[in-house]
């Protein structure tokens, strides 16, 4: 079975909207971290990753976030991310990856796309 990967892009207000879908993995994970910096360089500082459709994250794809996370941070920048509790499916893988790599603290992470472009956003708790 082939899970197709894609990765679509959309404007929320000051924020830009990467919804991902399908397996974010070493062959996947480039096209999500060109995306990142295709916004960035469009001078974007403020992103939500959309996670909600991801149904496989490996490594690679743990460390493009992480390394997102790390960009944002360098330009002053803000990164948000999407991961509901039961998502693509059967419940947020990629929300299980990083618990259990105990990287999940490092994002700011919210249940939908109204929690996460909100003003006062109210993240879930680690």
């Amino acid at each position: 079975m082939v899970v197709a990967f894609n990765v679509t892009g959309d404007g929320q207000g000051e924020w830009a909207v990467l919804t991902v879908s399908g397996e974010l993995d070493l062959v996947t994970s480039p096209v999500l971290r060109q995306r990142v910096h295709d916004v960035i360089a469009e001078g974007g500082h403020s992103i939500v990753l959309d996670l909600s459709e991801v149904f496989f994250c490996d490594s690679s794809g743990v460390g493009v976030l992480i390394a997102s996370r790390r960009l944002m941070r360098s330009c002053q920048g803000r990164l948000r991310l999407i991961l509901p509790a039961h998502g693509a499916e059967d419940g947020s893988h990629v929300n299980r990856v990083l618990g259990a790599l105990g990287v999940r603290r490092l994002f700011d992470v919210h249940p939908d796309l109204e929690s996460a472009v909100a003003e006062e956003a109210d993240p879930l708790s680690a």
